[in-house]
């Protein structure tokens, strides 16, 4: 199950947080930016520098598509580079996509980034589940032929997320019946943590809302948004965990990866400072969930 994977690695390193590689081009120090061919390839150099900094310290890593994808082709290179490198330095790697469609189309983004013959080597990745069982079922069985997990949208970080996903349908919110479905669709088969293979994102911004549905998503591993630049803090958090301190982790991105432009210098010591930021998050979750 290859959230046992990733709890391992949590375990290993007592730190259930991921790092977002969103390297959009205010992130990336000058001089990395003059000295590199183009801007694909200083993603990537940008990219590996963080990677090398926190590798022996966070389990995962959440590359998100669009910073990618505006590049064209170079940037997609760059994140099938970015992600293999990190699986070279023991990361787990969450391709955070948010794709989603329904039959043969939602099966070919399956086939393209959890397949068996896909040129990505990503252990997860996040769609969107608000197309209904249909349109997730093509990724949790590409999930399960390829020792895979995916992490579909539940309750999502952003401030407007409330304008559809907390209306009511029957007595219940609109994401606590999209919840039931993951819980539904995942079925019996659960790893050594007693989770599936198919989680779901709920936001730290909504931090009752995130204990609530860890009472009645017992199987879910959550992928748990909205840490530091978005306003969550660790103790918005800690609902998210079983009684253990299992079942979820933690992402931030800009915080982290942007730590260098807090200090005010070139960011000559942006590795060093996104390490910094890490311990930070590391031990501020620490701290929440008595690890």
């Amino acid at each position: 199950m290859s959230f046992d994977k990733l709890q391992a690695l949590i375990d290993k390193l007592k730190n259930p947080s991921s790092v977002g590689l969103d390297p959009a081009l205010e992130l990336i120090p000058p001089h990395i930016l003059t000295s590199s061919g183009s801007t694909a390839e200083a993603y990537l150099e940008f990219n590996r520098g963080v990677i090398d900094a926190l590798c022996d310290i966070v389990p995962a890593v959440k590359p998100q598509s669009a910073f990618y994808e505006r590049l064209g082709t170079d940037g997609m290179r760059v994140l099938r580079d970015a992600a293999e490198y990190a699986k070279t330095r023991g990361m787990y790697v969450i391709f955070d996509g948010k794709r989603g469609d329904i039959g043969s189309t939602a099966a070919a983004y399956a086939d393209a980034y959890l397949g068996a013959a896909s040129e990505y080597s990503f252990d997860a990745m996040t769609v969107n589940s608000y197309l209904g069982s249909d349109g997730l079922s093509p990724f949790l069985r590409a999930a399960e032929e390829n020792d895979k997990a995916v992490f579909a949208l539940v309750k999502t970080s952003n401030p407007s997320s409330g304008e559809i996903q907390d209306l009511e349908s029957g007595g219940k919110k609109i994401y606590e019946l999209v919840g039931a479905v993951l819980e539904k669709l995942a079925g019996n088969a659960l790893g050594e943590y007693g989770y599936s293979r198919l989680g779901g994102v709920v936001g730290a911004t909504y931090p009752a809302e995130l204990r609530a549905l860890r009472e009645k998503l017992p199987h879910t591993f959550f992928l748990v948004p909205g840490y530091g630049a978005q306003g969550g803090a660790a103790r918005d958090t800690v609902g998210a965990f079983d009684k253990n301190g299992r079942g979820a982790i933690v992402s931030s991105s800009r915080s982290i990866i942007g730590a260098w432009k807090r200090s005010g210098g070139e960011g000559r010591d942006f590795a060093e400072a996104s390490r910094a930021e890490a311990l930070r998050m590391r031990d501020d979750l620490r701290k929440e969930l008595k690890l």
